[in-house]
């Protein structure tokens, strides 16, 4: 299976646009709250289209060169997951022109944008549903969802018993996609978008929709007007069959972070950690491997900053380690700036705009490590080598390898400086030969086949 080429060196940049950025005041819903009030499921903060364009700059500046959007369609909620119309960009975030606009200043700046394709449920006010609940068993559209019984009612307390609704809610009925009409619906909507000149889908929940010719359709569909688009799942465990033929190019890496995190917090041993990771790095295609979307964060998960518990130390060393490993890996906007917040909907605060509340030596540390990726092709495209996994003193290192070209990845992710000696067998390095930090000071001498190297506590190195 071909995916994208330039997956291997995207380096993402999540948006929930309700909270990025307002550039366009005229956009503002009239119960707009202040902008940094605390987020709640139902307040509109005024992030806009408008506002990412304006904003391009500080993207460029971090050194990104995807976005990943949250939804942008039609819909009563901040988090857009329940469209009433996929063909309309939610007024709220502007209009056609507004999206157009971005695509242009983004593509101009090599920057790929993906959006949110969420097909598997709808909101009460879609066109299909409004007609079912106006003309109960009489709709045109009874066969478009799972009805259970009739008369339905979808708006009443309490879990949906009438219809399906994903996972019982009713305000998100479930398409049911084997009716043809649904299925040419939704390939309609997928296919317009990229001829619009979206870059790719990510998409919400796909697992269920289990059927293997939907995934197949849908990706001949959009590959037939871009064969570049990038087709990403949100699927949370490790299952290569969602990267097999005809399903997606890559899928939401949380099991990687899951992992990163766990180590760095200390509630993974660094056995435990180095299995996961190798079962990740073998599980899955080469070509599928290289095209993973890698978050640390995202709109579902408690903020990187906070699952570190405040801990600088712990919030780079997951960084160093996840710029490392094989895949894309994506900034939460917020998270670069030190943003705090848990579960939703306190992840999904307002992007703090004064420089002064900026944690700016972590932002500093993420350009750098954007930088280095970008200049080194090892680090994008090359085989993990694992050299060490101590267990008792908490320490990793591999190495990433392209030809002649290697960088070395070491991690001590204890509280205790520790003086490690890496057996190098089997890498290109040579007796004499001196690797430089490229993360900071320090230079490192080899001795026949071992590596002498000091790291202090939560700390990594990267050395070529």
């Amino acid at each position: 299976m071909i995916v994208p080429y330039w997956v291997k060196d995207a380096i993402f940049y999540q948006i929930f646009p309700d909270r990025f950025a307002n550039g366009d005041e005229s956009t503002k819903p009239v119960n707009v709250q202040p902008w940094g009030s605390p987020p709640t499921i139902h307040g509109f903060q005024g992030g806009n289209l408008r506002g990412i364009i304006q904003h391009l700059d500080y993207l460029l500046d971090l050194g990104i060169n995807s976005i990943y959007l949250n939804p942008i369609f039609l819909s009563p909620s901040t988090h857009r997951y329940n469209t009433t119309d996929y063909y309309q960009i939610d007024p709220r975030l502007g209009d056609m022109s507004d999206f157009r606009a971005l695509l242009d200043a983004a593509h101009k700046q090599n920057i790929r944008v993906i959006l949110d394709g969420v097909f598997n449920h709808c909101g009460r006010g879609f066109f299909a549903f409004n007609d079912l609940l106006e003309n109960q068993e009489h709709s045109g559209y009874k066969d478009w969802f799972h009805v259970n019984k009739f008369p339905i009612d979808a708006y009443s307390p309490g879990d949906a018993q009438d219809y399906i609704g994903w996972w019982k809610y009713k305000s998100l009925p479930k398409f049911n996609t084997s009716n043809p009409y649904v299925r040419r619906y939704i390939m309609n909507v997928a296919r317009y978008w990229i001829q619009q000149g979206a870059d790719g889908w990510r998409l919400d929940v796909p697992n269920e929709i289990d059927d293997d010719e939907f995934w197949a359709e849908f990706r001949e569909v959009v590959k037939s007007q871009n064969p570049d688009a990038y087709i990403l799942g949100e699927i949370w465990d490790p299952l290569p069959r969602w990267v097999s033929e005809g399903h997606c190019d890559g899928l939401m890496n949380y099991p990687l972070r899951d992992a990163i995190l766990g180590v760095v917090n200390n509630k993974l041993t660094i056995n435990a950690f180095s299995e996961r990771i190798d079962d990740l790095l073998k599980i899955y295609a080469r070509e599928n491997l290289f095209a993973m979307y890698n978050p640390l964060g995202s709109h579902d998960t408690e903020r990187l900053m906070t699952v570190c518990i405040n801990d600088q130390q712990r919030v780079k060393l997951a960084l160093l380690c996840q710029f490392s490993l094989p895949g894309a890996p994506s900034i939460y906007y917020g998270d670069e700036i030190g943003m705090e917040g848990g579960k939703d909907p306190s992840c999904r605060g307002a992007f703090r705009w004064e420089i002064k509340t900026w944690n700016c030596e972590l932002r500093a540390w993420i350009q750098q490590l954007i930088a280095l990726r970008k200049r080194i092709p090892a680090l994008r495209r090359g085989e993990v080598k694992r050299i060490l996994a101590d267990n008792s003193r908490f320490c990793y290192a591999f190495s990433r390898v392209l030809g002649k070209e290697q960088v070395l990845v070491a991690m001590n992710t204890s509280d205790t400086r520790r003086n490690l000696r890496l057996t190098l067998t089997g890498l290109d390095f040579h007796d004499g030969q001196i690797l430089h930090n490229l993360l900071g000071a320090g230079e490192f001498f080899v001795s026949g086949d071992t590596l002498a190297i000091s790291l202090p506590p939560r700390s990594g190195v990267w050395l070529q």
